[in-house]
């Protein structure tokens, strides 16, 4: 039963989304523009409808689908694996990383394609460096991973900072600064296809292994009493979770609080056993931000970024659950 919700709910939210906006589309018309797609049924509506519905709603709802999904998954991975409530998927400088790449991409040569491709390229060096950087020291503790990635998080940062001191401030500036924010207004379905591509591999090997969090979350000693290589299997999951995150940051933007309240939305429902809660994680992350991407393109006369409202709802969730002792990774 819990398997069932888990899995129905993201596709009720999504049919429930196509109705949200400012052209509105009656519930049948949703549904017949759909069948269409497959089954031979006659066009009665006009042409807009089928842009509105196929061209424009649903590649935009595939993606917030998936970086949703991948944003709280990789966050859910990244708390288990550090054994701490209070990273995310961010940890490790992929937010930073993949702001500077989209920056210079945007200053050199402005295809949406090329934006996203050096997001994402500049994400995963990020985190490469981090690692890296992490098993130059002696000491090779989470710990120092965990500070290995705010040097390198404080160097992009920095990069990033100078870029946008020497970009035009009538033209590349504000494209910058808007796509830190973080938006799906110009998704397209093959946007949304690829980013769909990237992450699933991930997500399904990290779902397929999750019961071995519970063992990482043990302690390495437990671990290689039950034949487990903690070092190996920490290092699989790390690379699993930042791919979810690179991909879904190359779509969208900077969209944070997804990866770092929801998985503790997830752990207060079914508990601290990763076997249910990384299932959990990516269903409620995926719901979650369909349902704050329709606020984002009906709140306001322009679209409000997604940053923006996911910091709003989730700094002040995080906040309560901080006082009410709710926070914890068992």
């Amino acid at each position: 039963m819990e398997i069932a919700i888990w899995v129905l709910a993201p596709p009720v939210v999504i049919l429930l989304s196509f109705l949200v906006g400012r052209y509105p589309v009656a519930p049948w018309t949703v549904a017949q523009v759909l069948a269409s797609t497959i089954l031979p049924i006659r066009h009665g509506w006009p042409a807009t409808v089928d842009a509105v519905v196929l061209d424009v709603r649903l590649p935009r709802l595939i993606g917030a689908l998936a970086v949703g999904g991948w944003l709280s998954l990789s966050g859910a991975v990244y708390q288990g694996v550090f054994r701490n409530p209070l990273v995310s998927e961010f940890t490790l400088g992929v937010s930073a990383g993949a702001g500077f790449g989209a920056a210079i991409a945007i200053l050199v040569l402005p295809d949406r394609w090329v934006i996203q491709g050096a997001a994402f390229l500049f994400a995963l060096i990020s985190v490469t460096t981090c690692l890296a950087l992490s098993r130059s020291y002696r000491a090779r503790s989470i710990l120092v991973l965990v500070l290995c990635g705010i040097i390198v998080g404080s160097v992009f940062s920095s990069l990033l900072a100078l870029l946008k001191f020497v970009a035009d401030p009538e033209s590349k500036l504000p494209v910058i600064e808007y796509w830190l924010l973080g938006s799906l207004s110009t998704v397209t379905m093959r946007d949304a296809l690829t980013v769909l591509a990237l992450g699933i591999p991930a997500a399904a090997l990290v779902l397929g292994l999750r019961w071995r969090l519970n063992v990482l979350a043990l302690g390495d000693d437990e671990a290689r009493n039950l034949g487990l290589e903690p070092g190996r299997l920490r290092l699989a999951f790390l690379v699993c979770a930042t791919l979810m995150a690179a991909a879904a940051v190359s779509i969208s933007g900077i969209i944070g609080w997804v990866g770092l309240v929801i998985p503790h939305f997830a752990r207060m429902i079914v508990g601290p056993d990763f076997r249910r809660l990384l299932p959990a994680s990516l269903s409620i992350g995926a719901c979650y931000l369909l349902i704050v991407d329709d606020l984002a393109r009906v709140l306001a006369q322009a679209e409000v970024p997604l940053g923006i409202l996911t910091a709003l709802v989730g700094a002040p969730i995080f906040a309560v659950l901080l006082k009410r002792n709710l926070l914890g990774w068992t």
